[in-house]
């Protein structure tokens, strides 16, 4: 396993998945997953041959405990992992209702996950990091929002990598009016930014511009590489004379596998991307391996658990 170039900051939680298909309000039972964002790609990235650092909070709690192993057992670093003596670990309702969109239900409010104070990572192991993430949902709240400006301004001034993965779920947010002016500054930090076209369309007027221009958009408000998924028209990417791998465009297809279940792909993909611009692909050969870690990643149910390992990527690679 590589040594640790690379953290990871937000959340670890456990997604709750109803048994059978249909409205939450019906679900009488549901199975636990770890899960997470973040986790996810920490997970994502440690089986594909690199460990990164998670930087995350955990209740004292069952829920807690639990994603506590399964870290442990998927070989991810603890050094950052905390456990918080006073609160409880968040949780999530994954819906499964074939009559709507695939629904989310946070219940993060005052728990351990959203407690992730500034200044815990050290100046001096970001001196040692090639690379920093950070995901949309600890920007939600205070103190967590702090914490991850913070991790990412001295990331910066480390000359790390940043990349950003926004959530921009309006439920998501105390106080909708802080999204938009929260996602600019997010935007003005990173590096790299991987999203859709969606998911930042509260930036992006008019929302009938071509896949292009919304890359375009996006590189004016901070980062040098636009990752743009697509579901399953695949992934534009842009990458503008600032980025070490650029200037670079590139519009790569989805592979066709057969897909169950799409939850923790953008997450897989994101793992992909970073292993491989880390080690020293051109952005369309980047863009084309976490094309296809994400692919895999939907051929069994939940977010982690079908999270495939480096050999099983390249047999897919080899196979196309």
């Amino acid at each position: 396993m590589a040594s640790q170039n690379v953290l990871i900051a937000g959340e670890a939680l456990v997604d709750m998945f109803p048994t059978t298909r249909g409205p939450l309000a019906d679900v009488e039972t549901f199975e636990r997953r770890a899960g997470g964002a973040p986790a996810n790609l920490a997970v994502a990235m440690t089986r594909l041959g690199t460990a990164p650092y998670l930087w995350t909070r955990l209740g004292s709690d069952p829920f807690g405990d639990h994603l506590a192993d399964v870290l442990d057992r998927e070989n991810v670093p603890d050094r950052f992992v905390e456990v918080d003596p006073d609160r409880k670990t968040a949780h999530t309702l994954v819906g499964d209702d074939p009559a709507a969109d695939q629904s989310f239900v946070f219940y993060k409010e005052g728990t351990a996950t959203m407690a992730m104070e500034p200044e815990t990572v050290p100046d001096d192991v970001l001196a040692d990091l090639e690379w920093v993430h950070f995901g949309g949902v600890m920007l939600c709240e205070e103190p967590a929002r702090a914490a991850m400006f913070d991790l990412a301004e001295r990331a910066q001034a480390a000359e790390c990598t940043v990349s950003f993965d926004p959530n921009t779920r309006k439920d998501l947010w105390p106080d909708p009016a802080e999204l938009e002016p929260t996602m600019r500054s997010a935007l003005e930090l990173a590096d790299v930014v991987k999203t859709d076209r969606e998911d930042l369309s509260i930036l992006l007027e008019p929302v009938e511009d071509s896949i292009e221009a919304v890359a375009e958009k996006l590189t004016a408000y901070g980062p040098h590489t636009v990752l743009l998924t697509q579901g399953a028209d695949g992934t534009y990417a842009l990458a503008t004379d600032d980025a070490p791998w650029g200037p670079a465009e590139t519009d790569r297809p989805a592979f066709e596998v057969d897909a169950l279940d799409t939850t923790g792909a953008g997450d897989a993909f994101t793992a992909g991307a970073i292993t491989a611009l880390l080690e020293g692909s051109s952005l369309a050969d980047a863009i084309r391996f976490a094309n296809a870690v994400g692919a895999l990643t939907t051929t069994e149910t939940g977010a982690m658990a079908p999270l495939p390992t480096r050999e099983a990527v390249e047999e897919l690679l080899k196979s196309t």
